[in-house]
């Protein structure tokens, strides 16, 4: 049976990574380690037949990315589609300045993981209603294919609960580390297997 094989990438670690922070759609660079982690990606995929590769228009993901593609005959294929969630008033706070300013909101949004709107950003649910018709664009024009898609820790994971069946609000439950790379089948009558998750 035909299948698309995406090989699912996280971008590599961030600056300011010491510190649990919601960069969101902040343009953090990439540390030096981050992008050894690229490199040991590139070698991890280096004998794969991929026919494309699709990027996050973010600098962390577009520059692993273009570090992939340099030893092949096309270019990354970018897509503001699967950039992170948009976490609006907190994008670049850490999470223990967050609790301190905004308890009521960060306690809301623990109780709705799926629908809480961050004020000027969005839910897990529109993050999945942006995301999951880019990937199924991607497998309807890749059939038979196996292509790579760098991207972030949050669009990573509403692939992989799509792909397992799961709900948004296990959003939690699937650990995405800097540079890990997932492997999901996507088959043409419709089913889904998980080959690797946060390798």
């Amino acid at each position: 049976m035909k299948l698309t094989r995406i090989y699912l990438i996280r971008h590599g670690e961030v600056k300011g990574h010491e510190e649990k922070r919601y960069n969101g759609q902040n343009d953090v660079e990439l540390t030096p380690r981050g992008e050894a982690q690229f490199g040991l990606l590139k070698a991890r995929l280096e004998k794969k037949p991929l026919s494309a590769l699709y990027a996050s228009d973010l600098q962390r993901c577009r520059s692993g990315a273009d570090l992939i593609c340099q030893a092949r005959d096309f270019a990354p294929v970018i897509l503001k589609q699967v950039r992170e969630l948009n976490i609006g008033r907190w994008e670049g706070m850490t999470w223990a300045d967050i609790q301190s300013r905004y308890p009521q909101e960060w306690e809301a949004r623990l109780q709705d993981l799926t629908h809480y709107q961050v004020p000027r950003g969005e839910s897990l649910q529109q993050l999945a209603d942006r995301v999951l018709p880019a990937v199924r664009d991607i497998v309807a024009r890749h059939q038979g294919e196996e292509v790579a898609l760098v991207a972030h820790g949050g669009v990573n994971r509403v692939l992989l609960l799509d792909a397992i069946g799961a709900p948004l609000d296990r959003l939690f439950s699937i650990e995405q580390d800097f540079g890990c790379l997932n492997i999901i089948d996507y088959f043409a009558d419709g089913q889904t297997v998980v080959r690797l998750m946060n390798g």
